[in-house]
């Protein structure tokens, strides 16, 4: 791994920018509200865009990059991605009142097409590599970790900028995401593709066999990987909410709060990664976990509406999606051959843009609901997360039966 550390850190800044650019404008969401005279609804709208059209265009940006190349399409969404942070940063210069905010929400679209080209296309080059399991599964912890770091600096660095003014978090996006192409052009090698991709009706067929045979346990993780990212921006979007309306704290002192729970969520996934290896069974206990703590704490933040509580859950609750994400990126990473590899991962990235999409309207909509009932259901989302891993995701069945024809080695968002 040591000659690879250059790949290794270029890659890890394209989920640190991916991860800035979709929430650093989490605590600076109330100033937008009210700068534009726009509903909360309406400015949680600025996430679910990014997300929703990551949605659409990840499943084709992995396949793309299965038949061309990964760096082929990182490189022009890391692009895109700039332009359109630009376009949301520049809006206010040359518009006024509301349409400054469909300006900012067109950008935010922009950004989500970068975004589909850049993070879920990072695992399976990682992926692609390494030939030994081990390896992998401790490159991915490095890339979740790089990607929930940049949750943990998020609301610091955004508060931070939009304390200068408020659109200032835009105009970072483009700068950072020049920083990363640089990286990565210069950087990363991509290994040699030792064989010719398949015809696209070729490829379909093998897609729909594969998921004929690993179907089961694929589309849990899917779910599970939607459900950890509403999970952590719904909440995030819910105690932005909070700390301003309630509490009265904003700038960085605000970002630093929000900081907490996301930096117990860093660790977790940085140690979780090491310490998984290439045991497929220690990966699905190791969810189990992470989700039952998670549930845990959601269903006591429901019983106690205390500042110093809620935060002392969110830290739990935190930790235990730290846990979850390392083990579902290498179980879905590691149980499919390189051929198809970037298709299904980018299928799984998409499924965790859902999740960030849905996690701040829906919440936005449940807070009116009271404050039991918000925590009641989301913990209720979380429980069926758990009952999906422990029924759907056996990994020593699907070892043992199942297997489609092996690569040189077992295979591996928002």
């Amino acid at each position: 791994m040591d000659n690879k550390k250059g790949d290794l850190f270029a890659l890890a800044s394209i989920p640190l920018i991916m991860t800035l650019g979709s929430s650093m404008i989490i605590p600076i969401l109330p100033q937008i509200s009210r700068k534009l005279q726009v509903s909360s609804f309406q400015v949680s709208m600025l996430i679910t865009v990014y997300a929703v059209v990551a949605i659409l265009l990840v499943p084709i940006a992995g396949y793309l990059s299965d038949k061309f190349g990964r760096k082929v399409i990182i490189i022009p969404s890391l692009v895109i991605a700039g332009i359109g942070g630009a376009l949301s940063g520049v809006a206010s210069w040359f518009a006024e009142g509301t349409t400054v905010y469909w300006i900012i929400l067109g950008g935010r679209l922009l950004q989500g097409i970068g975004a589909a080209g850049a993070f879920p296309i990072v695992l399976p080059l990682v992926g692609d590599m390494f030939d030994d399991d081990e390896q992998v599964s401790h490159s991915l912890g490095i890339i979740e970790t790089s990607n929930t770091f940049g949750k943990v600096l998020s609301p610091i660095l955004g508060a931070l900028l939009g304390a200068w003014i408020w659109y200032v978090p835009f105009l970072a996006i483009p700068v950072l995401c020049f920083a990363s192409l640089l990286l990565v052009i210069f950087l990363v090698k991509e290994p040699e593709r030792k064989e010719e991709a398949k015809p696209i009706g070729e490829f379909l067929k093998t897609v729909k066999k594969l998921f004929h045979e690993k179907g089961r346990w694929l589309y849990a993780i899917f779910a599970i990987g939607c459900i950890c990212m509403f999970l952590v921006f719904g909440v995030l979007f819910y105690l932005s909410e909070q700390l301003e309306t309630k509490h009265r704290l904003e700038g960085v002192l605000k970002g630093l709060v929000l900081a907490i729970p996301l930096a117990a969520l860093c660790l977790a996934a940085y140690f979780t990664g090491k310490k998984i290896g290439n045991d497929k069974t220690l990966m699905k206990w190791c969810g189990v976990v992470g989700l039952v703590l998670s549930t845990g704490a959601l269903f006591g933040i429901g019983f106690f509406n205390n500042i110093y509580f809620v935060i002392a859950c969110l830290i739990v609750c935190g930790a235990g999606i730290g846990i979850v994400l390392p083990s579902s990126d290498a179980l879905i990473t590691e149980g499919i051959e390189k051929p198809l590899r970037g298709t299904i991962t980018s299928i799984y990235g998409s499924m965790r843009f859902i999740g960030v999409s849905l996690g701040p309207p829906i919440v936005s909509l449940l807070i009116k609901a009271g404050h039991m009932t918000l925590f009641f259901v989301i913990a209720g989302v979380s429980l069926v997360a758990v009952i999906l891993l422990l029924t759907l995701v056996k990994p020593e069945t699907d070892n043992e039966q199942g297997k489609m024809k092996k690569a040189p080695r077992p295979a591996h968002q928002p």
